[in-house]
């Protein structure tokens, strides 16, 4: 059985039982044969309707869902209404998917060999996808893959995090309940690494779509059966550049939000904090008496801004590495523990470029800041660590946006927006280790895509 408990006190909230090597097995042979069913592939009409009638279902249930989150997640009530609307429009942007997905014409006749032909592709599902998500959005990740999995006609299997399986076990519920047949849309829950890893690099899989730590993820692109194709969303040290024209009655609301949503546990959550030496010290200042006014605490109240991190050993873990940092010569400003999971927000003023909050993803409610003198320096540094995912710069001076936003090395650059910031709809992949393939639903739906050239001859 897998133990639900809420992140925030530990308190029991449900017993999951989990699936066995032959529950597996079972899964994967029902989800295989319902591709191999052309037959039985649903119509694009069909799909449109389970997704627009879950839509509604959701919507319907959206104040019940903010509660699953924010009990088994630990994200701020508020925050997770924001999650549980996401997720809404989410599904409704993959049903609309469909009225413009097609296919394109390949010109013929522009050689004699290629004479009397007419060529042009289609657009299939790609076959079983194998999703693997995680705990920080336990909704949204999941709509994420399950969404464009019934645009694409893909059968898809989701092992939600075990930390977090309840708002996936319920989304999957309410896609049969919208009308899905049985089999397309599937649960695990493994009863071990291995049978989780049996999963993954199973030769019936065709897609693998992972959400978690770079560790796991590139080892699982490893053992994937040949044929195989992945995207992996890994997390970043997302870096914030504050040029000298920027203004602090401004920049510091979206940054302390970037910083400390969700406790930092967001993959592109603001880390490192480049500051132009000119504004330092007033930045320092203003940042501090804001984020000491962040409502710590219980998820579940409406009022909470920052709520625990997912367990103990993290909440540890992140206190180790500010201690760390602070042991090595950086300057603390708030911090603390209010239970066993849950940290106060603090600001670590000059960690050492070698310790682990400068190099590794804290998150944790934790951000680091750093002086420059000239943009080159602040971009190079930015730009030092293997990770590369989302960046911002904060200016109003146009031709320093434009050289951040073409020499930070991201694969989005936000101006005078937080490192965080994302919508749905938008492409959101990590680069060298933070990543591979493109998230986000119309290009995961892509992913989940094979296309087929058809050509007749004359």
């Amino acid at each position: 059985m897998l133990n639900v408990v809420q992140a925030f006190d530990r308190a029991p909230i449900a017993e999951l039982p989990t699936d066995d090597a032959a529950a597996l097995e079972r899964k994967l042979a029902t989800a295989r044969a319902r591709f191999e069913d052309r037959a039985g592939w649903l119509q694009p009409h069909e799909r449109m309707r389970v997704l627009h009638t879950l839509a509604g279902i959701v919507e319907e249930k959206r104040d019940a869902f903010a509660t699953l989150i924010a009990r088994e997640g630990g994200k701020p009530y508020t925050d997770a209404r924001v999650e549980a609307d996401r997720a809404i429009d989410g599904i409704r942007n993959a049903a609309d998917l469909l009225r413009t997905r097609g296919g394109v014409e390949i010109p013929m006749g522009l050689t004699p060999a290629s004479e009397n032909r007419r060529a042009w592709t289609i657009k299939e599902p790609i076959g079983v996808v194998a999703a693997i998500s995680a705990f920080n959005h336990p909704l949204n990740l999941v709509v994420h893959q399950i969404a464009p999995a019934i645009a694409t006609g893909c059968p898809i299997i989701i092992k939600p995090a075990t930390a977090t399986p309840l708002s996936c076990v319920e989304i999957v519920k309410l896609v049969h309940e919208a009308g899905m047949p049985d089999g397309w849309v599937q649960t695990l829950l493994p009863d071990s690494r291995e049978l989780s890893e049996a999963f993954a690099s199973d030769p019936r899989i065709a897609f693998l779509s992972f959400i978690g730590s770079a560790k796991v993820g590139w080892h699982l692109r490893t053992i994937l059966a040949p044929g195989t194709r992945c995207a992996l969303e890994h997390g970043g040290v997302a870096p914030v550049i504050v040029d000298r024209s920027a203004d602090l009655d401004k920049i510091i609301e979206p940054i302390v939000k970037g910083g400390y949503y969700h406790a930092g546990q967001v993959c592109v959550s603001v880390q490192r904090i480049y500051v132009h030496a000119g504004l330092k010290q007033a930045f320092i200042e203003r940042m501090a008496a804001r984020v000491e006014q962040l409502r710590v605490g219980d998820p579940v109240r409406a009022e909470t801004e920052v709520g625990p991190l997912i367990t103990p050993a993290e909440a540890k873990r992140v206190e180790s590495w500010a201690d760390e940092a602070v042991g090595a010569g950086a300057r603390r400003i708030g911090g603390g523990r209010l239970s066993d999971t849950t940290l106060k927000p603090v600001i670590l003023v000059d960690p050492p470029g070698e310790a682990k909050v400068s190099t590794h993803e804290v998150f944790g409610p934790v951000t680091c800041v750093y002086g420059f003198d000239g943009m080159n320096d602040a971009i190079a540094a930015a730009n030092a660590l293997p990770v590369a995912f989302q960046a911002s710069i904060f200016t109003n001076d146009l031709h320093t946006a434009f050289k951040a936003a073409e020499h930070l090395d991201a694969s989005a650059v936000m101006v005078n927006d937080h490192s965080a910031f994302r919508t749905d709809w938008m492409p959101f992949a990590g680069r060298r280790e933070s990543g591979y393939g493109v998230g986000g639903i119309p290009f995961t739906a892509r992913e989940m895509t094979a296309e087929k050239m058809i050509v007749f001859k004359q």
